[in-house]
């Protein structure tokens, strides 16, 4: 599972990193504000990089939608799903058979570029959060699906089963992001990729000697709290707490 991510990378330095431009530049602004912690269940609007423009860095919304949706149905259809996970995160395993995934996954996947995201972990019945990013500060390149709805697109964070680092972190689900090896990100968005071909880049494991794992504030769950700051990525030590 990963309904929380942050991205502060400038617009310039996610276009040099991954050869892409932006599609609005009128937005450029916007985009060029670093945000600490974004919650999918506010279904923020972000940036990926979607299969159908590979050289292009596109603003979607996070909670991927039905395609058979209009414009003026997203806000009660997010209402309704939030039960379900608002569509922030979908199962790899259920890629070919899920009523939305399976119309996605061979034309419409994406990259979602973040610079990191967050994991609850419990212990003594209460929730931690563990923020999670490269330890070189290199963005993360996380694998997710789109459909487009009007002129909107939408998007969910591919899910897969947690690696023995993840399963210690997020120790109640036992899920993660699949996280896509730099080596092979441009493989995740050709057109001629097949469904073994896809499982195969979904259940390579992302080398986590590159990591940072640590535990942060737990104002990240807090719905009183404004934790879209800088501070809310700083690392906060709880006693016996150790991954």
């Amino acid at each position: 599972m990963c309904f929380h991510t942050s991205q502060t990378k400038k617009v310039i330095e996610l276009e040099n990193r991954y050869d892409v431009s932006l599609t609005r530049d009128d937005a450029r602004e916007a985009y060029d504000i670093p945000r600490y912690h974004l919650n999918g269940f506010s279904h923020p609007d972000m940036l990926i990089i979607p299969q159908e423009g590979p050289s292009a860095l596109a603003p979607a919304l996070w909670g991927i939608v039905p395609g058979n949706k209009k414009p003026e149905q997203l806000t009660d259809y997010y209402k309704e799903a939030v039960r379900y996970g608002g569509g922030l995160n979908a199962q790899s395993e259920k890629l070919f058979n899920h009523f939305i995934y399976k119309h996605s996954a061979l034309t419409r996947r994406c990259i979602i570029p973040v610079t990191g995201f967050f994991e609850p972990h419990e212990y003594k019945g209460k929730k931690y959060p563990f923020h999670i990013k490269n330890k070189n500060n290199d963005v993360l390149s996380l694998a997710g699906l789109y459909t487009i709805i009007g002129d909107v697109v939408t998007f969910t964070i591919l899910t897969k089963k947690a690696s023995p680092l993840f399963a210690k972190i997020h120790n109640k689900k036992n899920r993660q992001p699949v996280i896509l090896q730099k080596d092979f990100e441009q493989e995740w968005l050709k057109d001629d990729l097949n469904e073994n071909g896809i499982n195969e880049l979904i259940n390579l494991n992302y080398n986590e000697n590159e990591l940072s794992t640590y535990t942060i504030s737990r104002d990240l769950f807090s719905p009183k709290v404004n934790s879209d700051v800088k501070t809310i990525i700083d690392e906060v030590k709880y006693e016996g707490i150790q991954i």
